[in-house]
């Protein structure tokens, strides 16, 4: 009995509320409330295909390193040289979470370029090999490492962008109000720090471009 008299005030007591926020959440909305939320999504959806692409590399070094070596097995050195980048580059992970450090960024961006350099010396190294330029499994691995180093490029232009757009509006107006009081948590993404040269994706030359 005594519950319920007291069910009906209580109901009166909540309905105010709903209505309030059934008004304001749509006003919130329309303020740009979601601004620092859709930027920072889509910048860790940004970093996500960086990562998908260089996994997409990672996957294709196994089948060239093999390639090489039936053709040119003594040419060890640099077939461990691409194994062991290979290691280090995949043991390193780095989550949206950790975006926010840059030495964990860095320490990320070096163990690729790493890999990259390695994979540059092997790639130098089939010159010498016009048995293995022409196989046809090496052909084939050559259009594929073209590909994905292409779209890495694209993957990481694509995530300096997302989080330029990110950052920028935890600092400018007025999505820096939202910033203030609702998302102070929210700190700015590290981003890649390279030089606009090493932007562009490592030339991929088997020699077969030139007819040699």
């Amino acid at each position: 009995m005594f519950a319920q008299r007291l069910s009906p005030p209580s109901m009166f007591r909540t309905l105010p509320a709903f209505l309030v926020m059934a008004i304001v959440l749509p006003l919130l909305a329309g303020c740009g409330y979601n601004t620092i939320p859709t930027a920072e999504e889509n910048a860790k959806a940004a970093w996500s295909e960086v990562l998908n692409q260089y996994q997409r590399r990672a996957d294709l070094i196994p089948n060239l390193v093999e390639t090489v070596k039936g053709y040119a097995s003594h040419e060890k050195d640099t077939l461990d040289a691409v194994v062991e980048a290979r290691a280090k580059a995949t043991q390193i992970t780095v989550t949206p979470e950790t975006l926010k450090d840059p030495e964990a960024l860095k320490k990320f961006q070096d163990a690729q370029a790493g890999l990259t350099s390695a994979l540059s010396r092997l790639i130098a190294v089939s010159e010498a090999y016009p048995d293995l330029k022409a196989n046809q499994n090496f052909l084939a691995l050559q259009a594929q490492l073209e590909g994905t180093e292409n779209r890495i490029a694209v993957a990481r232009r694509d995530y300096i962008q997302a989080v330029r757009d990110y950052n920028l509006t935890l600092k400018t107006f007025p999505s820096v109000l939202w910033a203030t009081f609702w998302f102070r948590s929210n700190q700015p993404y590290a981003n890649f720090t390279v030089d606009e040269d090493k932007m562009q994706p490592p030339k991929v030359d088997f020699g077969t471009k030139s007819g040699g």
